[in-house]
């Protein structure tokens, strides 16, 4: 009986999770559709395009992942109050989660304004920098509806209603594509205007996805429930503090993470604009692929949330298990296609038969076969820290992803690119050793974690 139980149980929570998976992680796709969509328009706008947009949109990437992370403390408090029940604190906690969105979103505008500067500095070809800062100059304005949005999306997914995310997301997506390859290319009368209109296209449906998603809480009636918008001129710094204490770890990770790729980047541009048409054909395969292990990832959050806020234990494991394999199954299958079909991948962005790609398309293909292999890494890595921050355990991962990225993962990735003259290939295999280091780091957190418990016998407050 107890077998069938566990079984029953297992199963519930595999139906309850992709409800909220399944969403998110179709939401992540529609938007990184937006960064691949934009790569393949900037290769068919030249090597020099390519290599500048690829530049701009990671360090888009960068400071994006960290302005939105930071806000998405809202996720794991709000999952926790909904799982105990508690109204009150979940509008309150969502009220100053606009509010710290606005004190995040006006500083990152500053540092993207500023961001040509360190280009030349970090050694980028000033072409290349030119090109990228006329980008990233249009970009910006869409950074606070990027940050408003991720806040409301936090909230609505840890109150289970995922699907509108999905909705919105998937929308305001074909809208940036339509828009993307009309003011890019000029279409329907609009002058050509290349990376800046990819820019302004963006910013567009950006305040687009925005301004829908503050719709649907005004209009739906349990989310109308609870006045998110009502006495929003009121600060409450204990609520507001507690957000920062859980979100800005999150923040710091997420632009740690994002910030080392941003560094391989880099490194890779000091070769040569081949080696960085490579890399950006990869780097954006992989971020399209691990937009559902992260949308897993998110769901975790919840879920884990949810079950901490009624404090069952034996649910919070559920919820990681079910996170993992999910992960794991998934990334491994990529893996599998990106070994066995990578000119057909690489053929996406370029043309593999023409003999001016030839240098481009063999430094690719060498390129995902090691991406193979970091990606499942990635995935299992992903699951984890779903379940920390689910746990509202964000400092220690933290430390952990700076030292295993930027204490050990950089200098594995120097010591093999330019010591040992492996170039490109050896910067992709220390970033992968990195990404195995986090994800044992993180398990053994996790580990940790449970097993303090298990030997309590029941959940109350998890040691930070």
């Amino acid at each position: 009986m107890l077998g069938l139980s566990l079984q029953a149980n297992l199963k519930t929570e595999v139906r309850e999770f992709l409800k909220l998976a399944v969403p998110l992680a179709s939401a992540q796709l529609a938007q990184s559709a937006t960064g691949f969509v934009d790569t393949l328009m900037m290769g068919r706008m030249g090597p020099d395009a390519l290599a500048a947009g690829g530049l701009a949109s990671i360090i888009l990437l960068s400071v994006m992942l960290g302005a939105t992370g930071t806000v998405m403390g809202i996720s794991p408090l709000v999952a926790e109050a909904f799982g105990a029940g508690q109204k009150t604190r979940i509008q309150h906690l969502v009220r100053q989660g606009l509010w710290l969105s606005i004190m995040v979103a006006l500083p990152m505008m500053i540092v993207m304004n500023q961001s040509n500067h360190w280009l030349l500095w970090v050694g980028q070809a000033e072409a290349t920098v030119q090109l990228a800062d006329t980008y990233l100059n249009i970009i910006l304005w869409g950074l606070f509806p990027v940050v408003g949005f991720a806040a409301m999306r936090a909230t609505v997914s840890a109150l289970s209603h995922a699907r509108p995310v999905m909705t919105i997301m998937v929308t305001g997506t074909a809208f940036n594509i339509a828009g993307n390859y009309v003011l890019g290319f000029g279409k329907l009368g609009f002058p050509p205007m290349g990376l800046a209109g990819l820019a302004l296209a963006s910013v567009i449906a950006q305040w687009g996805m925005f301004i829908a998603m503050v719709l649907y809480v005004l209009k739906h009636p349990k989310l109308r429930a609870y006045r998110f918008f009502q006495e929003l001129q009121r600060l409450r710094p204990r609520i507001l503090w507690q957000l920062i204490w859980v979100g800005v770890p999150i923040g710091i990770f997420s632009g740690l993470e994002a910030a080392f790729f941003m560094v391989i980047m880099f490194w890779v541009g000091t070769f040569g604009t081949i080696a960085l048409a490579a890399h950006q054909i990869v780097l954006q395969t992989l971020t399209i692929v691990f937009m559902v292990p992260l949308g897993i990832s998110f769901a975790t959050t919840v879920r884990v949330g949810q079950w901490l806020g009624r404090k069952d234990l034996q649910g919070v494991q559920r919820a990681t298990w079910v996170s993992i394999g999910l992960s794991t199954i998934f990334a491994g299958s990529m893996s599998v296609l990106f070994l066995l079909f990578p000119k057909q991948v690489i053929g996406i962005y370029l043309d593999v038969q023409n003999p001016a790609n030839f240098a481009i398309v063999s430094l690719a293909t060498t390129l995902l076969v090691i991406a193979a292999i970091a990606q499942v890494l990635d995935a299992f890595q992903k699951a984890i820290y779903g379940s920390l921050q689910g746990l509202q355990d964000t400092q220690v991962p933290m430390v952990l992803i700076a030292l295993g990225y930027w204490g050990f993962g950089l200098s594995v990735a120097g010591g093999l690119g330019f010591y040992l003259d492996m170039g490109t290939q050896g910067l992709w295999i220390g970033q992968s050793v990195a990404i195995a280091l986090v994800a044992g780091l993180f398990t053994w957190r996790l580990c940790r974690l449970i097993l303090h418990q298990n030997s309590r016998g029941k959940l109350n407050v998890f040691e930070k």
